[in-house]
């Protein structure tokens, strides 16, 4: 009987083969997210966060104290999502009345830059006001398998005519772990000047500039620091949470199945929040606002919205009606989830008699993600995250000093978040400091209307591994070595990076060339080196179809 059976039983073995082979793609990709999920660690009930006090009654009038500084960081938010600039999302039916005000009530820079398209290295830019030609934290810190596992997921998946991810095992082998990639504790922070001006320090959200004991907030300046400490805004079943998960990106897939609901404070163990991500830590914000409203203080209300993983509470995806994708919806609810942050902590201080001596900037750690499918993210510009181009680095910068800054007023001189921290410290009264060379500029004087930045040769730099920009003079080229190849445009003509004159203008292509080779002459090495170089795509996102004509970016990571 057995000797019957074996040519069925070899038939089947064989098919079995042939659909494991056609699936190998799926089969890894379950495999290495099913390790990444097995990482998760234990997370204790919620507790309430006890503050530190400020004195019962004020020793100094607020009019003639150093100014409270609030600094709000959006993370990933694209241009087009404020009504400010003339946008919104979904077309406009979501509106941010908040940041709006924000806006009208001070000085919005509309040229405005983040230190480059991805989130870590941007915030170590907003730290310490230096290039990552003098830090060397020129990439973002990942996880242990983060690089193999992003590569192999999207690898597996359709991915349109887009070369695959490159994976460098033997680089990812000599990095230095997880745990110590971060902003060196050599570095000086805005967070360490303004605490050694008496201003009492505050962290609230995301922070990704390293966990070592060196690294975290709590050593780099900050006094308290409630960390995200890891990134889901509710429980995925939380009976008040709506979610938008991304089957078409690999990042997505990552975050779910590793990231939790935890937060910690000044170093504790984690713990669940207290609520929805973004209002819990408005409601913490403010609680610091009340504590100390009698002395000088720094508040970093680092946000995680509206990054992936899409979730949005009930309430705001009801608000929001009827918008179509799906994920457009969640997103649009995030939005609204933001805005009202905004406006909660303006309210909260007028009603402490804070408003008129309270500096309050907000700005995103770079422009809008592709990889979440909604493609008019950044509009009007090209790119996306991840790219160099404009719509992967404008950002709102909005500052608001009702002491010192006339409401309405508009800047249309090129800044970027080196300019924040000497600009932060010029407002306190403080002094940068005396062994380091600080590579931003005081955009007070613009702000004001009592000067000008004079920034060597007008010129503005990015980077990331091989692919590295300058802005000079209205000009803008970008190299990618890798690709060998030159995108050069004029900005004043052609804001929106249509019109690639690299072969027509060999002149400014060469003047260009020569600020960057420049800049790079003196660079530091990287603190680690990257281990993934991925193409992305400069006008389209994978879920519209990417056609071998379509321009692509190489970034490393």
């Amino acid at each position: 009987m057995w000797k019957k059976l074996i040519p069925g039983l070899l038939l089947v073995l064989i098919a079995l083969g042939v659909l494991a082979w056609f699936n190998r793609a799926a089969i890894l990709t379950q495999l290495v997210l099913n390790r990444a999920a097995a990482n998760k660690i234990d997370v204790a009930p919620f507790q309430p966060v006890a503050w530190q006090a400020g004195p019962e009654t004020a020793q100094i009038p607020i009019e003639d104290r150093p100014p409270n500084i609030v600094f709000i960081l959006l993370d990933d938010f694209g241009y087009n999502d404020l009504t400010t600039f003339g946008g919104g999302v979904a077309d406009g039916r979501v509106p941010t009345p908040n940041i709006d005000r924000l806006a009208a009530q001070g000085a919005n820079f509309t040229q405005a830059y983040s230190g480059t398209g991805t989130c870590a290295p941007s915030r170590a830019m907003l730290m310490t006001g230096r290039y990552p030609t003098r830090t060397g934290f020129e990439f973002t810190p990942m996880p242990a398998g983060m690089g193999r596992i992003v590569s192999t997921v999207a690898n597996g998946m359709n991915r349109g005519a887009l070369p695959d991810i490159v994976y460098n095992s033997a680089a990812s082998e000599v990095a230095v772990p997880y745990q110590s990639q971060g902003l060196p504790g050599s570095e000086v922070t805005i967070a360490e000047v303004l605490q050694d001006h008496d201003y009492h320090t505050v962290h609230i959200g995301k922070w990704h500039l390293g966990r070592g004991d060196q690294f975290s907030a709590n050593a780099q300046g900050f006094e308290e620091s409630l960390l995200m400490h890891s990134g889901l805004y509710l429980n995925e079943d939380d009976p008040n949470v709506v979610n938008a998960k991304l089957d078409f990106d690999p990042i997505d897939k990552f975050l779910w199945a590793s990231m939790q609901y935890a937060a910690s404070f000044n170093g504790g163990a984690p713990f669940e929040p207290g609520g929805y991500l973004t209002d819990w830590w408005t409601d913490e914000s403010l609680n610091v606002i009340e504590a100390n409203k009698n002395r000088p203080f720094f508040l970093y209300l680092a946000h995680w919205a509206p990054h992936t993983p899409l979730q949005a509470t009930q309430e705001d995806f009801d608000a929001v009606g009827d918008i179509q994708p799906h994920r457009l919806r969640v997103y649009a609810a995030m939005i609204r989830a933001l805005d009202r942050s905004v406006g909660r902590v303006m309210d909260k201080l007028e009603q402490e008699g804070l408003a008129e001596n309270t500096i309050v900037v907000l700005s995103s750690d770079n422009g809008g993600a592709g990889y979440i499918g909604l493609p008019q993210v950044n509009d009007p510009f090209r790119g996306f995250k991840i790219t160099l181009f404009e719509g992967g680095i404008r950002v709102p910068m909005l500052v608001k000093w009702p002491a010192q800054i006339a409401p309405g007023t508009v800047i249309d001189t090129p800044v970027a978040h080196i300019d924040l921290m000497p600009t932060l410290v010029a407002a306190a009264g403080a002094a940068l400091p005396s062994d380091l060379i600080i590579d931003g500029h005081d955009m007070l004087p613009l702000a004001t209307g009592t000067g000008t930045i004079e920034r060597p040769n007008d010129a503005i730099f990015w980077q990331s591994g091989f692919y590295r920009v300058v802005r000079a003079g209205g000009w803008k080229l970008q190299l990618n070595e890798q690709q060998d190849k030159a995108w050069l445009f004029d900005l004043v003509n052609d804001p929106t990076e249509q019109d690639n004159l690299a072969e027509i203008r060999p002149d400014k292509l060469a003047e260009l060339k020569a600020l960057i080779e420049t800049h790079q002459a003196s660079a530091v090495s990287p603190l680690y080196p990257h281990t993934i170089e991925s193409p992305i795509p400069i006008d389209k996102t994978v879920v519209q179809g990417i056609e071998p004509e379509d321009e692509y970016v190489v970034w490393p990571n």
